[in-house]
């Protein structure tokens, strides 16, 4: 292990896109301690507590994809969810307008930009209105528990409103979620990894202490009295945990390989008859994306819900969508289903790969070339994205169901559940492998050239 990271830090290159990575993460973090002006943050510490209780609730999960940020009221707190909300709309968009994708398939950089433009343009819509929300709320609980909002912001008022208090809350949280959804980007392009679920991640992890924390205080180590989790209970999650861990990694690396064979092909410069090799078909095509999507659409909504009112329709929308409800993981698999089909069908093309088969010289056995191709590794994939979206979706609710069983605090249950697993196992998966690639490139050239580096 010492000596993989040394030889990650070897390689200029690489070096340099670790550091940057690292230092935009860093920034990240410091966000989630910046209070939004006029707010008292211990104070809307406690009430987050005591509002969320101790059962399964919505907000606890997004404090924990936010890193804490959401409880605290930072300029952070709605994270890279409007940005992720915004991407999957665009995705829609892209499905409903051919004309669009057409501009994406015959001029890649062009419809990259535009939907890129896009992108942002809905996230700065989606953040100014969650944090509309977001200030609403606050006004909401100040009036009930007075002190959570500095008196002289609220005696600012024009037409009987605090517009000052909504417009910084508006400005800080819109322009911390821009910032975030830069520097994700930014990680993308210059740094290691995808730069959004790399947030995600660390959000996830920084809640890390606190979960640990809340499991010792819960076993009552200090006294002779039981405590309300037991060691037996613990031994339970912590092996559903390693199961689980064991199941995601299967999940993400699985494939199935569609052997292929050329009449001819070219080896350097030269042409050479026949060979074979192999067209790799991923058993979850599109990893933790539809895990990501699927919570951030469901808190989206939920938070929302639950944020404006708690009576009529707003309540009834809010116990849909709250963990742990039997309606909730009913809608949260479905949605983990259709975002993998959605997602396969946008990013997989069984056309193109025909079409660069047939112009190679290559074929599938026993399948002929052009359309019969397509069809065939059309229907190969729909086999596969079933079972492998089927699987996705029970890793990500098994845990929710174990702890219910269980009776454990809900703190803990998102942490080690399906969803955070899935996403961390994911996104630290995709790391390595583009780490592996730049090693691997190291290696190669170390063959071709002397002291590249």
């Amino acid at each position: 292990m010492i000596s993989a990271f040394k030889k990650m830090f070897s390689i200029p290159q690489l070096k340099e896109k670790l550091i940057f990575t690292i230092v935009l993460l860093i920034l990240c973090r410091v966000g989630a301690y910046i209070t939004v002006p006029g707010v008292n943050a211990e104070e809307v510490v406690k009430l987050f507590k005591f509002t969320a209780g101790g059962g399964q609730n919505l907000l606890q999960l997004v404090d924990i994809f936010s890193g804490g940020a959401f409880a605290q009221m930072t300029v952070i707190a709605l994270g890279v969810m409007p940005y992720i909300s915004a991407s999957i709309l665009m995705q829609i968009l892209m499905t409903l307008l051919p004309s669009l994708q057409r501009e994406v398939r015959e001029n890649p950089e062009a419809g990259k930009r535009k939907i890129g433009k896009g992108t942002r343009l809905f996230t700065l819509l989606l953040a100014v209105i969650q944090s509309s929300v977001y200030a609403v709320y606050a006004m909401k609980i100040n009036s009930s528990s007075p002190g959570i909002i500095v008196q002289e912001l609220l005696n600012f008022q024009i037409g009987g409103y605090p517009w000052v208090f909504f417009l910084l809350v508006i400005l800080t949280m819109t322009t911390g979620t821009l910032l975030l959804m830069w520097m994700g980007e930014m990680i993308t392009e210059k740094g290691i990894g995808n730069g959004v679920s790399l947030i995600i991640t660390l959000g996830i992890l920084s809640s890390f202490p606190s979960v640990l924390g809340n499991i010792i205080r819960q076993l009552n180590l200090d006294s002779q009295e039981s405590g309300q989790l037991t060691f037996t209970s613990v031994a339970v999650l912590a092996t559903f945990f390693v199961l689980i861990l064991v199941g995601t990694i299967l999940l993400i690396q699985g494939q199935r390989n569609i052997p292929v064979q050329y009449a001819r092909r070219m080896v350097g410069r030269q042409e050479v008859q026949g060979g074979t090799a192999n067209i790799p078909l991923k058993l979850n095509y599109a990893g933790v994306i539809p895990v990501i999507f699927a919570s951030t659409f469901l808190m989206s909504i939920g938070w929302i819900a639950q944020l404006v009112g708690k009576e009529g329709f707003f309540e009834w929308v809010a116990g849909i969508f709250s963990p742990g409800s039997f309606t909730y993981l009913i809608v949260y698999s479905l949605l983990i289903i259709f975002f993998t089909y959605f997602w396969t069908t946008t990013q997989f093309h069984p056309e193109q790969i025909a079409s660069d088969l047939k112009k190679n010289g290559a074929f599938i056995p026993g399948v002929r070339q052009g359309k019969p191709t397509q069809d065939y590794l059309e229907q190969s994939m729909n086999k596969i994205v079933l079972a492998g979206a089927l699987s996705l979706a029970l890793i990500a609710i098994l845990p929710t169901l174990v702890s219910k069983f269980l009776s454990v605090d809900a703190s803990i249950s998102n942490f080690f559940g399906g969803t955070s697993l899935l996403i961390l196992v994911g996104v630290v998966l995709d790391t390595m492998k583009q780490i592996e690639s730049h090693l691997i490139m190291k290696r190669y050239d170390g063959f071709m050239t002397k002291g590249k580096y």
